[in-house]
């Protein structure tokens, strides 16, 4: 067998979801301000697309934006007035922490927990690494 050969035959064995991998597209934050408040309309759809529980990120862009704040059905309300802009990098950095694999870049990964200590592993290269917590 020659190498075109081989490599048609490695691609037949090979699982569907690594052959068809699909392009991230990071979601975007859709906010307005009301009063001192910020509010983001879209806050539980964007967990549920980055697969991830919506009080772990509430967290974290409490966080980072160092405020107050809750979730009230599929909003997110924070204490304070913040532009479109700081939201938008403050769910990237979240994306880039808590998201995507240091070793292959995918954003297919997943969080477990391991004794204390919560682990992402990706589902792409299957590469480990423990998460920071969120304070």
């Amino acid at each position: 067998m020659n190498y075109e050969e081989l490599l048609e035959r490695a691609k037949k064995h090979m699982p569907s979801e690594v052959s068809a991998r699909k392009r991230f597209e990071m979601p975007q934050v859709k906010s307005f301000i009301e009063g001192n408040r910020t509010i983001i309309t879209n806050f539980t759809n964007m967990a549920d697309y980055l697969n991830r529980d919506p009080q772990h990120m509430l967290k974290f862009i409490l966080r980072e934006l160092a405020t107050s704040g809750n979730i009230e059905g599929t909003r997110a309300i924070f204490n304070g007035k913040f532009y479109l802009k700081r939201l938008q990098e403050k769910f990237e950095l979240y994306v880039k922490e808590f998201i995507q694999c240091r070793e292959c870049k995918s954003h297919d990964t997943q969080i477990s927990k391991k004794d204390s200590f919560a682990i992402l592993k990706c589902m792409a290269c299957q590469a480990t690494r423990t998460l920071p917590k969120v304070k």
